[in-house]
């Protein structure tokens, strides 16, 4: 019903309350493959293949017997079998290094989550001299591998009396350039008219760190502990350099030495691959938990 108003000459539609239908679109057509969308999926399953093959061979092959993963990797299992996680398990010393590599990555994740966002808030918002020659050198530390580092790292870690203990394994592990470098360019993006109210507030430089800022960049803190810890967990190359306790092997270093055959006769593929597995895990949980909020858009509200 159309509402009318009463004017000089007769009734007129009032046009303010009229309500207007407009007629529904038509519906589009779905898009057709075209010949280079077909190339790109069969591209990207190809690619997404050969990333995948390898956790297929581990998986399936962690529970076949030694006999059955040799003579037919790739195919699955004839007879489903624990017995790799068993002998794994039982004899050798796998829950010392589960332990070792849980106490280390937790305190180089801690650590990094902490030094490396000190650090990116000092170069992205405190004006001192020589800053821009401190973040190049940050950026030059990212482009020299790290073996060449090893013998040096080693004599540190000696001289100053940290070899084979835990310090030794996590204090050089504490800071990484490319954690400053992520939480340098995270922090410039935070508009600065958040901290000149805190400022105005009377919070110092810390507390504006700490209280304000930080929780801003909670989608770049979560990407430093996702890499801070997977990296940690992964790490072989300096714990080969700074211990040589058996009580102080992780994971890495205690699956690599599956490798010489100790455990029991043949190849041992099933036990090899049921430690990469297991060790594989924790990771795997940590990312897939996680992976939403990597680098999203900052967090929080200017205060005008």
């Amino acid at each position: 019903m159309t509402a009318t108003s009463t004017r000089p000459g007769g009734a007129v539609p009032d046009l303010r309350a009229a309500t207007v239908t407009q007629a529904p679109g038509p519906g589009r057509r779905p898009r057709r493959l075209t010949v280079r969308g077909i190339a790109f999926l069969v591209v990207g399953a190809l690619i997404a293949a050969v990333y995948l093959l390898p956790f297929y061979v581990a998986i399936v092959n962690a529970f076949k017997t030694d006999q059955d993963a040799s003579l037919h990797p790739l195919a699955l299992p004839t007879t489903w079998t624990g017995a790799a996680f068993r002998t794994l398990f039982e004899n050798s010393d796998f829950g010392i290094w589960t332990m070792n590599s849980i106490i280390v990555a937790v305190f180089v994740t801690l650590g990094r989550i902490f030094f490396d966002s000190l650090a990116g808030y000092a170069l992205a918002r405190l004006r001192f001299p020589g800053r821009q020659t401190v973040f190049a050198l940050i950026i030059a530390v990212m482009a020299v591998p790290g073996v060449v580092l090893l013998i040096p790292k080693f004599l540190v870690i000696n001289q100053l009396g940290m070899y084979d203990s835990y310090s030794g394994m996590i204090v050089p592990l504490l800071v990484d350039a490319a954690g400053v470098f992520i939480m340098k360019n995270f922090f410039e993006s935070i508009p600065a008219s958040v901290e000149e109210q805190a400022r105005i507030d009377g919070a110092g430089v810390f507390r504006t760190f700490w209280s304000i800022v930080l929780p801003m960049a909670r989608p770049a803190v979560v990407t430093i502990t996702i890499l801070s810890f997977q990296g940690s967990w992964n790490e072989l190359a300096h714990f080969i350099v700074s211990t040589s306790s058996p009580n102080l092997t992780t994971l890495t270093k205690g699956v690599a030495s599956l490798a010489s055959g100790a455990l029991s006769a043949g190849n041992q593929y099933p036990i090899k691959l049921a430690a990469a597995f297991v060790m594989t895990i924790p990771v795997a949980v940590a990312f897939f938990v996680f992976q939403k909020r990597i680098m999203n858009s900052s967090e929080g509200a200017v205060k005008e």
